[in-house]
């Protein structure tokens, strides 16, 4: 069955910074309009001219594309359906209105905030929703008249018709039905000449061949009363499909303590667009694949049909896991060019690039650099008392290891400290034995000079242990250290003679004290 082709929109208002919830709905748009070969349309609704402000339009189309959105049709590269700022398209409007106003459903009204408030409080008083009682719709032109020409500006509002039941079906809640007499005539050109959002928002998403809009749930409510608009105006009407909000943690809306940091701030912090890419498509939405996912692969794994009914909760860890992807899934190029002036103490060239290979995978966001970077760029490297003892006891074997392994393993920290384990563990059985400090021959001499013969108090029978776990060494049971954590007691461990005995259990304990050289290798992480 062939895909119909949206064109979908993002509409932002330059009033404040992008949040993640503003993002979300930004990339679902791109995603439903590129998954289907349409057109994404990107329009500025600046009709608050008190609040608008260029330079925060401007950070909000960076931040945009930064995060690797792009689109069609905008103020800034144009477009058939133009201008896309609110603020030019004042002619589109004065139509709607003109046209509205000669059908007789618009009217002037004159009523203050103080009345419309102590209306709500009247009607929330007996009970009933509170709604716009329509104290001016009858007024009649030459009272009109006489308070314009004593200098009250009116607003317009529309008359929404009795008795009427409005229905859609939402793009992801399904089907949803209204009652036009819950809804009450609304103002669709405010007092000072400018459109309200009812309006301004309806007729541009029709002009513009919009198909689908998508937004949070909190237009869910205005979506009949622009249906009756655009009806009125005779034009196209889209498809809407509301996202569930995004909340804390806690369940409470999402604020800036609990993560409704701006995507200004996530630059800032060092998070990749990626990761918040991989992060958003899963955020409310079931995307059918858990691994990472390139810019341009998020479309083929994006259903609007898939989009939850319910309410998204942030959460830190999962963008913090889908940074750390990010991190793996980037070039070495990238990785240079994302940690920036935290290299600035190294040399560029080939000393910078072998020192970005080993960091890559160990760092989350680029202050963690800072450290590493003193270290490596500083002739002197400072050693404390603890961390020099742990140097001498590991000895200088340990060290001869590890660098061998690392020099196998350029540039491959992960690789490097597998093969470590894997080094250590199969040294592990000649470690054990050196630990317990006995060997067959000398357990026998012991025993011989105590005067018992061969065998007089050994351990009458094999103790219970996982197959392949115990070795005998002399007359004694012998377990890997490993198991100490999961045995608290060793059962069947006993020797010929008392001082090998002591021995034996005084090993035991410095390995439980992490004084064995096994353990010791813990301690450096390997």
């Amino acid at each position: 069955m062939p895909v119909t082709a949206r064109v979908t929109r993002f509409a932002p208002s330059p009033t404040g910074a992008l949040h993640l919830g503003n993002a979300r709905t930004a990339l679902f748009s791109w995603l439903a309009a590129r998954a289907s070969g349409g057109r994404f349309v990107l329009r500025v609704e600046d009709t608050d001219a008190g609040r608008s402000q260029d330079p925060l339009l401007e950070r909000q189309l960076d931040d945009l594309r930064w995060l690797g959105i792009t689109w069609d049709e905008g103020p800034d590269v144009g477009g058939p359906h133009g201008p896309y700022r609110q603020s030019e398209r004042s002619f589109v409007y004065a139509e709607s209105l003109q046209k509205l106003q000669a059908n007789g459903q618009t009217y002037p009204c004159f009523c203050s905030p103080e009345e419309l408030q102590l209306s709500r409080k009247t009607q929330l008083a007996a009970g009933r929703p509170p709604r716009y009682a329509r104290t001016c719709a009858g007024l009649s032109q030459a009272e009109v008249q006489r308070r314009i020409d004593s200098g009250k500006a009116p607003a317009i509002r529309f008359r929404v018709p009795d008795h009427r039941t409005v229905e859609f079906v939402d793009r992801v809640h399904g089907p949803q039905r209204f009652q036009s007499d819950d809804i009450g005539d609304f103002i669709i050109r405010r007092a000072d000449g400018s459109v309200s959002f009812f309006l301004g928002n309806a007729v541009d998403d029709s002009t513009m061949g919009i198909t689908l809009v998508l937004r949070g749930d909190d237009h869910l409510a205005n979506t009949p009363r622009q249906l009756l608009l655009l009806e009125a105006l005779g034009m196209p009407l889209p498809d809407y499909g509301h996202l569930p909000l995004v909340l804390a943690p806690s369940g409470t809306p999402l604020s800036k303590r609990e993560g409704a940091a701006s995507l200004t701030d996530l630059r800032a912090q060092g998070f990749l667009p990626g990761a918040i890419c991989n992060y958003l498509i899963r955020l409310g939405h079931a995307c059918g694949h858990d691994g990472w996912l390139a810019m341009d692969q998020l479309a083929s794994h994006f259903d609007l049909g898939r989009t939850s009914h319910s309410a998204a909760r942030f959460d830190d860890a999962q963008l913090r896991h889908w940074q750390r992807e990010a991190v793996t899934h980037s070039t070495a190029a990238q990785i240079e060019q994302w940690l920036g002036a935290h290299l600035d103490a190294l040399p560029a060239g080939e000393e910078r690039s072998k020192f970005v290979a080993v960091v890559k995978g160990n760092v989350l966001f680029p202050t963690e650099v800072d450290e590493l970077v003193a270290v490596v760029a500083s002739d002197a490297v400072p050693i404390s008392v603890e961390a020099a003892a742990q140097i001498t006891e590991a000895g200088p074997d340990f060290f001869a290891s590890a660098g061998g392994l690392l020099a196998a393993n350029t540039g491959d920290f992960k690789h490097w400290t597998r093969d470590r384990r894997r080094d250590r563990s199969q040294r592990r059985p000649a470690l054990h034995a050196a630990a317990l400090g006995t060997d067959r021959r000398n357990a026998r001499a012991r025993t011989r000079a105590a005067g018992r013969p061969d065998g007089h108090g050994a351990c009458p029978g094999p103790a219970r242990t996982r197959a392949g776990t115990r070795r005998k060494i002399g007359d004694a049971h012998l377990f890997p250290i490993s198991e100490i954590g999961e045995r608290p007691q060793l059962r069947g461990i006993h020797a010929a003679d008392p001082e090998f005995a002591d021995r034996t259990q005084g090993s035991i304990q410095a390995a439980r004290a992490g004084q064995g050289p096994h353990v010791r290798l813990r301690h450096h992480g390997l």
